[in-house]
């Protein structure tokens, strides 16, 4: 059996990762837009960040959409049409998007099945998940085993954030009244993790660098906390010399694991706002 993976671009592969070649080569990404005022924005990387962080800085209006369910019919049929017996497509968290909703819609109607996992994460921990899914097909995998492997990944995946401030997540619904306590002073950093599919804020912090500082021992402690071993992808936007320290300094942490940077992907940074630092915590894979 040829199995497919499909996933979507809140994944945050790096640049470069799913052409030829990249670990990522193989995974079929559905652009989700990002909606600039009356621009709508389907790429990413250099596509989307130059205007991303000028709306960002300018606090022009940003915001994002699922992928429509006819986007996933047109690659679910391209696969079927290039041979593959059945598709895995592993996505953002159904809490935080409408993306795995869409996919469910199409794979529904698709002529070769479709199992459709949601993360219940971002980022890449997402990414791994999709990763874990290509591994085990290029095993021999079977469309369950495959589907199987994906959902572990991202269970046993973590992803911390920090962000300089919670105005975006506001305006974007990702952080409701209930932790209004967050932005009580203007000047206030937050860490925040994803649990359960959602947003959920940790703690806050006076600066920048203090922030930073804790950001780099949640990390450690969670890996400290694993008998296995681990990669680790620190996400950036708009602050890529603060992500590139921290990558250089969580090295020591992770043994024979491995510690990516890669930017953080537009349909997060839209709501994360600038100066977001994002790490992701996921077993590593064979």
């Amino acid at each position: 059996m040829r199995v497919a993976v499909v996933t979507d671009s809140a994944a945050g592969f790096a640049p470069g990762w799913t052409g030829t070649g990249g670990i990522a080569d193989g995974v079929q990404v559905v652009a989700m837009p990002v909606l600039v005022g009356d621009d709508i924005l389907t790429g990413e990387h250099d596509d989307v960040t130059a205007p991303l962080m000028v709306a960002l800085a300018a606090g022009s209006v940003v915001r994002t959409s699922r992928p429509s369910p006819g986007q996933f019919d047109r690659v679910y049929g391209r696969l079927a049409d290039e041979g593959y017996d059945a598709v895995v497509s592993v996505h953002l968290s159904g809490l935080l998007s409408g993306t795995v909703e869409a996919a469910r819609l199409a794979a529904s109607r698709s002529i070769i099945p479709v199992e459709v996992i949601d993360t219940r994460t971002a980022g890449m921990a997402q990414g791994r998940a999709a990763l874990a899914a290509l591994t085990a097909a290029r095993a021999g995998a079977g469309l369950q085993a495959a589907a199987a492997a994906a959902a572990m990944a991202a269970r046993a995946s973590a992803l911390y954030f920090y962000v300089p401030s919670v105005e975006q997540l506001r305006r974007g619904g990702r952080i409701t009244a209930a932790v209004g306590w967050l932005g009580t002073l203007l000047s206030v950093r937050v860490l925040l993790h994803v649990q359960g599919g959602r947003l959920v804020p940790l703690e806050r912090m006076r600066s920048a660098a203090r922030a930073l500082q804790r950001l780099e021992e949640l990390v450690e402690a969670d890996v400290a906390g694993r008998s296995n071993g681990v990669d680790l992808t620190v996400h950036h936007f708009g602050n890529e010399e603060d992500a590139d320290a921290l990558a250089q300094r969580l090295e020591s942490v992770v043994g024979a694991g491995r510690v990516s940077t890669a930017p953080c992907p537009s349909v997060l940074a839209a709501h994360a706002g600038l100066g977001v630092v994002a790490v992701t915590v996921s077993p590593r894979l064979p």
